[in-house]
């Protein structure tokens, strides 16, 4: 009896001690990643702010798109970076390739190009490889395992995406649930939440302004409504369907095509600026949260085609080889759906967008509980009956399809079945 008390007590201590070791050094690493990305990332933003800032202020400077697409590529040409974005961070997550740190300043130099010029690209993916290529290389200066480089990659991703979009309890579990579909990476939960409330922290005291657009107007649910989101969000999920399937496609007609890396983005250029040129067609430059602001802030309206054009702008744009995220560009189009939807839906027109918004979101990453967490950080808790219907129909609406080609999916949405061939439906 006493042995077995002895025992006990001798596992318990070990236990506890390996718990306090494990913990503070995940504070102690989430907080460096945290530190330097959210410092890193703050100075992204305030770049990208003053770059749309010049273009609004110069609107002709977006002429100059199709030569900074030359800059570009010239760029990654010159040095040598595979043009994969986001999917290399992830792929190096799943095999432990590692990200060159000459990452971090070419997406840096290569977005704000695309921002100033006017291109149809966001910043949260930006910052995913940001954030992902400077934890990787802090992890490889510190010799740390192949596992703990992989928590440290999803440390960076999670501050990158805090920093610059100001909703860290989303950013902390984006990183982890958008590797693997079906699958969350709960290892990785106290560095990412440490890293991305540092870096939230840090993007706070450098007047990095988050994004807040808080809806007033908030119905009761009834058995109608409930009814109606439910087959909007069932038509989210194929708009999330078709914007995966025209960027992928845009992408391969572009290499078909325009195999060429400067004629192909010089021609990409060219098109985005013709196309900005027809009436209305400078709405959809940029990430698009002009868009998104003028719908929840102002109570505006947009064209009935805006959330398929912010698709087109989107895909000519990034499958011309020009930089930046698919995120906001997906917020966009959900928003403008929602807004010219939101008659048909019988609700206010901001919830609606709302629910677009998360709906587009969920469907082209994959990330239902992300996509809950943005609702709750952007929009507030009053309309989430709202949104997480949306986002649970949207999500199995949407089936394999993603916006990253190393997103794996490991169970599939219609069970639990395990999924061995790690297949998506990339458009």
């Amino acid at each position: 009896m006493f042995n077995a008390l002895k025992k006990y007590v001798i596992g318990s201590a070990k236990d506890s001690l390996h718990v306090v070791r494990t913990l503070s050094k995940w504070l102690y690493l989430g907080c460096i990643v945290g530190l330097v990305v959210g410092v890193a990332s703050s100075l992204f933003g305030h770049t990208l702010i003053a770059a749309n800032n010049l273009r609004a202020q110069y609107p002709l400077i977006v002429l100059a798109l199709p030569f900074g697409g030359l800059v570009i590529a010239w760029l990654y040409q010159t040095f040598g970076q595979a043009d994969r974005g986001t999917n290399t961070v992830i792929a190096s997550i799943h095999s432990n390739v590692q990200i060159p740190f000459r990452m971090a300043p070419m997406i840096f130099l290569s977005t704000t190009i695309t921002h100033l010029c006017g291109g149809s690209a966001g910043r949260e993916g930006a910052a995913l490889q940001l954030g992902g290529s400077i934890a990787g290389r802090l992890a490889r200066w510190m010799k740390h395992t192949e596992n703990s480089t992989r928590l440290m990659v999803l440390c960076g991703m999670s501050a990158g995406f805090s920093a610059l979009f100001g909703t860290p309890l989303a950013a902390a579990v984006f990183s982890m649930e958008v590797v693997h579909v079906g699958v969350m990476h709960y290892s990785a939960l106290v560095p990412c939440v440490t890293s991305a409330m540092i870096a939230h922290f840090v993007a706070g005291g450098m007047k990095i302004p988050p994004e807040v657009f808080p809806i007033a107007a908030v119905p009761e649910m009834t058995v109608v409504t409930f009814f109606a989101v439910v087959l909007f969000a069932a038509v989210v999920g194929a708009v999330s369907i078709l914007f995966c399937h025209i960027l992928h496609q845009a992408d391969h007609l572009y290499q078909r095509f325009l195999k060429h890396p400067y004629l192909r983005v010089f021609i990409g250029g060219c098109l985005v600026v013709a196309l900005s040129a027809l009436p209305g067609g400078t709405l959809y430059l940029g990430s698009g949260m002009g868009i998104i602001e003028e719908i929840l802030h102002h109570g505006g309206s947009v064209p009935a085609a805006a959330f398929f054009l912010k698709m087109v702008f989107t895909a000519l744009t990034l499958g011309a080889g020009f930089k930046g995220g698919e995120i906001v560009p997906s917020f966009t189009v959900g928003a403008a759906f929602g807004c010219v939807t939101a008659a048909f839906v019988g609700l206010p027109m901001e919830l609606v967008a709302a629910c677009g918004m998360v709906g587009v979101f969920c469907g082209v990453t994959n990330s239902p509980i992300t996509s809950l967490l943005v609702a709750f950080e952007l929009f507030g808790f009053e309309g989430m009956p709202y949104y997480l219907v949306t986002i649970a129909v949207s999500y199995l609406v949407s089936g394999h399809y993603s916006l990253y080609h190393e997103q794996r999916i490991t169970h599939s949405k219609a069970g639990m079945t395990l999924l061995h061939a790690e297949h998506k439906e990339n458009g």
